[in-house]
């Protein structure tokens, strides 16, 4: 397989992975924008930045003490995370370079897919904050994680099953395990920033996760942070948890073949596995906070290292490294 096709359609997945997380989150923010206290949607706000790695507007984030202020402050910050043209992780900037990718790699892909992600991108190509606030927005985010989800179900369906959706696979299973070491982080700070936990907080990332009923079943109705870690981090029969998407991570790069140095290809492969030992075998002896944060970072971090060393193995590779046939 070309690696360029290769590339493409691996941030082709990306993209919409990424874009889908953020609109599940900002959908929770703009609903608790109703009812919550002015605090816990700042430390909302914070748990967002601190999810995608990235500053707010005006370099910081400053507690407010009017509904008014703390309304027109989130009215900035929806608008950066979803419409900002400059910003490389808005909703807006992950259609588009979604949409950019599966253009130019409409050879590798079902043409229901392309016509999918075509029409979502058309549908928010136009669109500003201002004509969806004084509406529902949370109505908004909810529709676009719908056609993601749209999409993902149509390549599910349509693709092919050689490299090209291995490498699809590939790129939507880093995106989320990497998002969502960065999520629990976030979270975990954001409740030591307020010296205490909000168990809505907690509830609405079992939610995010589709995790809700699943606590409920094995732990009760009262959510405790700890607990509801323990599912969102270990369950492998979770369709969104951490030890799910590290196992398809390392299914999918083995079923990949070799790329033109073996040392390399060797050395992400065992990166992959280390990730799901992270989870599968370090986790249950982490019982402390601390050391939960310290394996969550260790993941993220080993999250990335992965990406890099995907990228120089099969897209960016020297051409020293190809072998003479």
């Amino acid at each position: 397989m070309l690696s360029r096709s290769a590339q493409g359609v691996y941030w082709m997945s990306r993209y919409p992975g990424r874009a889908e997380h953020l609109c599940r989150l900002l959908r929770l923010q703009t609903e608790a924008l109703v009812d919550r206290p002015i605090r816990e949607i700042h430390l909302g706000w914070i748990r967002i930045y601190n999810t995608v790695s990235q500053r707010p507007p005006g370099g910081r984030l400053e507690a407010l003490d009017t509904d008014d202020f703390a309304f027109a402050d989130s009215y900035t910050l929806a608008d950066h995370l979803t419409f900002d043209r400059l910003n490389p992780n808005s909703v807006w900037s992950c259609f588009y370079l979604g949409r950019e990718n599966a253009r130019q790699m409409r050879h590798c892909i079902s043409a229901e897919m392309w016509t999918c992600l075509n029409l979502a991108y058309l549908r928010l190509r136009n669109l500003t904050l201002q004509g969806l606030w004084t509406g529902a927005p949370d109505t908004f985010y909810a529709d676009v994680d719908a056609e993601i989800n749209r999409f993902i179900g149509v390549a599910a369906s349509t693709m092919y099953r050689d490299e090209r959706y291995h490498f699809m696979q590939l790129g939507r299973f880093i995106e989320r395990a990497q998002l969502s070491a960065s999520l629990f982080l976030a979270q975990q700070y954001a409740d030591s920033i307020a010296m205490e936990y909000a168990e809505e907080d907690w509830t609405t990332l079992l939610r995010l996760y589709h995790g809700f009923q699943a606590y409920n079943s094995r732990y009760g109705v009262t959510v405790r942070p700890d607990q509801a870690l323990d599912l969102l981090a270990t369950d492998p029969q979770l369709p969104d948890s951490l030890s799910r998407s590290v196992s398809i991570v390392a299914e999918e790069l083995g079923s990949i073949s070799a790329g033109p140095n073996s040392h390399s290809t060797g050395v992400a492969r065992r990166l992959a596995g280390r990730l799901g030992a992270l989870i599968h075998y370090e986790w249950p002896d982490r019982e402390d906070r601390e050391d939960r944060e310290e394996l969550l970072r260790e993941v993220s971090g080993q999250c990335r290292l992965l990406h890099d060393f995907v990228t120089t193995t099969y897209f960016e590779y020297s051409i020293e490294d190809t072998p003479v046939r």
